[in-house]
């Protein structure tokens, strides 16, 4: 099985570590193609008006000056032209991508770019306990669980053009409950933070926040799930139309 592993917190990363260690219990047959810089929060952001540089860090280890958008798309039209991946990982990134998070994710657009492809692709993020641990983050429940998840992902039957988002939680392994199915969550948009500064020069700054939410006692969703010690697996799709919606609007148009 070709495997090629990307993320979007930059080719150095230490989930990327993880993740090459998970892979290599699946396939010795690796392609690492992640940006060079951090790209979080970058979604599905494409490089367009600036060109896009390839650099070779070692035997089939590659990174893209772009997003991670950029890194699957350089990798399945030049670096694997012939011979594209059988399955894309992306992460283990440093922090959750949960609800709405997806959107805003460079390490699902990853998988997302994957599934447009029709590569099955799978996104790994690993939530961490502190507000700003820095590099104090834990991956012991990505490195510990993450054959568990990946084995049976793998094997099972998927719908055309989808992918998975799995989020661990930010635990020992042994404190883990297990792994859940579950639908993507919705959090209430006033959770943004903004932290607003002033420059040397006298000019305000600002740096975005999000806060914690609430969650409900029945784990219905990826963020409820997560909260009691699952590790959450979420199948994700490309096709973003609400057909109920379509009824509606042929009546109105009709």
């Amino acid at each position: 099985m070709r495997i090629l592993l990307t993320n979007d917190d930059g080719v150095h990363a230490r989930g990327l570590e993880v993740l090459e260690r998970l892979a290599r219990t699946l396939s010795d047959d690796i392609t690492i193609v992640a940006p060079l810089e951090e790209q979080s929060g970058k979604g599905r952001s494409l490089s367009l008006t600036e060109p896009v540089r390839l650099r070779r860090f070692g035997e089939r280890r590659f990174a893209v000056t772009g997003t991670p958008t950029d890194a699957v798309m350089m990798a399945l039209a030049e670096i694997m032209k012939d011979g594209p991946p059988d399955l894309i990982l992306s992460g283990v990134n440093r922090g959750a991508n949960l609800g709405e998070d997806v959107s805003y994710s460079g390490t699902v657009s990853a998988a997302m770019e994957g599934a447009l492809a029709g590569i099955r692709s799978i996104a790994l993020s690993q939530r961490y306990a502190a507000l700003a641990p820095g590099e104090r983050v834990s991956f012991e429940a990505a490195e510990q669980w993450g054959e568990r998840v990946l084995r049976p992902l793998i094997a099972a039957e998927w719908a055309p053009r989808t992918l998975m988002n799995v989020n661990f939680p930010p635990l020992p392994a042994s404190k883990v409950a297990g792994i859940k199915p579950v639908g993507q969550g919705l959090r209430d948009y006033g959770r943004l933070k903004l932290d607003k500064r002033t420059d040397p020069r006298g000019f305000d700054y600002y740096w975005f926040g999000l806060g914690r939410v609430p969650h409900s006692p029945v784990a219905d969703t990826d963020l409820e799930a997560i909260e009691q010690g699952w590790i959450t697996v979420t199948p994700l799709h490309l096709d973003l139309t609400h057909r109920e919606s379509l009824v509606m609007l042929n009546q109105t148009f009709g």
